[in-house]
């Protein structure tokens, strides 16, 4: 029987199939599933900000920026048995949750989110598979460790999977 394991706001975790994760609440935020179909382990990462530049990183402040829990995430998939060089991404979120004029920092926080990822993962060398980022809403994600299916949902929009 699988367990749902939920992954807060700035905040990361790893399961193995048959298990599940969750995030929710993904408006300008992006949570990142990194997975090794061979294994059967999934990784699952929300992050907040784009960059640690100018933060104190104490505790598990690192889990909060893009560059920073990245390759924490792939360190504990690699801790719990999986092989960096099969790892796929799949990512969601970064929308443009509030309004602003112009190119203001908090009215593209999302695609700030949504490019800092996308650098971090090649930085990396982990290959995006699939992506549902930017709009104007929010969304909650699953990521099954069983099969590496990622599924959104959002209210008054439905449901559908990567």
């Amino acid at each position: 029987m699988s367990r749902t394991v939920t992954v807060g706001i700035s905040d990361l975790n790893v399961v193995k199939a048959p298990d599940i994760l969750v995030t929710y609440a993904l408006g300008s935020c992006v949570g990142i599933c990194l997975y090794d179909n061979v294994r059967k382990i999934a990784g699952l990462s929300h992050i907040m900000l784009p960059d640690s530049q100018g933060f104190a990183l104490t505790g598990n402040m690192g889990f909060k920026f893009a560059n920073t829990a990245l390759p924490i995430l792939v360190q504990r998939m690699e801790q719990a048995g999986a092989m960096r060089t099969v790892l796929k991404a799949k990512i969601a979120g970064g929308a443009q949750m509030f309004a602003g004029k112009g190119n203001s920092s908090l009215a593209n926080i999302g695609q700030r989110n949504v490019a800092a990822v996308k650098a971090a993962l090649a930085h990396l060398r982990i290959p995006i598979i699939a992506e549902d980022t930017g709009k104007n809403y929010g969304r909650t994600l699953f990521l099954h460790a069983q099969d590496g299916t990622m599924l959104i949902k959002s209210v008054n929009r439905g449901e559908w999977t990567y």
